[in-house]
């Protein structure tokens, strides 16, 4: 069964992407940062045991890109809140085998975690990856059975509340939590990393 890792980005161009990373940083600190993180995240996830897509905006742009990996499979974000786009990202895959979306700014992140997630989707419906700020790095889905239509609808994004309010989109799909990592915001969050993550290559 085939499994599908989709990793959603945006063009690392200054003042596109983390603002507020960029706002105590700079804007083209920030756009390097991301850049490289990506880059970096993608050769780290890397693996046979499952086929890596590139979810990208914005969508044209994206699409077109030179900057990500030319190998690796495209498809649009398209437009909506986080929830719409990640609901319509599962909705977009071929039937049959499980799927994860990650985002590209989480620098702890290890085809072991990756792996592990999937694994939990062999007994779940469903596989959340906590973060410290109340929101998750990644969300997977086992897609053996339809998500209820409440799917991903009425997230506080970008809030404490994200991972309960995801968990309670659910309705009657099982799901399990698996390892805590965090993403970078903001300039703190930055600064709390070791050298070689704030310093990508």
């Amino acid at each position: 069964m085939r499994r599908t890792l989709i990793v959603m980005l945006k063009e690392p161009r200054p003042g596109r992407v983390k603002t507020r990373l960029a706002a105590g940083i700079g804007r083209i600190r920030a756009a390097w940062w991301f850049r490289h993180q990506s880059a970096r995240l993608l050769r780290e996830v890397a693996d046979p045991r499952w086929q890596t897509v590139l979810a990208v905006s914005p969508d044209r742009e994206g699409r077109m890109s030179r900057v990500w990996p030319a190998h690796l499979p495209r498809i649009a974000q398209g437009r909506g809140d986080l929830g719409a786009r990640m609901a319509r990202l599962f909705a977009a895959l071929p039937p049959g085998g499980p799927a994860l979306i990650v985002g590209a700014d989480i620098p702890g992140i290890t085809r072991a975690h990756i792996a592990r997630a999937f694994a939990v989707l062999g007994a779940r419906d469903a596989v959340l990856g906590p973060a410290s700020d109340g929101g998750y790095w990644l969300i997977g889905l086992k897609r053996a059975r339809p998500a209820p239509t409440s799917f991903l609808k009425g997230v506080r994004w970008s809030s404490r509340h994200a991972l309960c309010d995801t968990l309670a989109s659910l309705g009657p799909l099982t799901y399990s939590l698996t390892d805590r990592l965090d993403d970078v915001d903001t300039a703190r969050d930055l600064a709390r990393l070791p050298a070689r993550q704030r310093h990508p290559t």
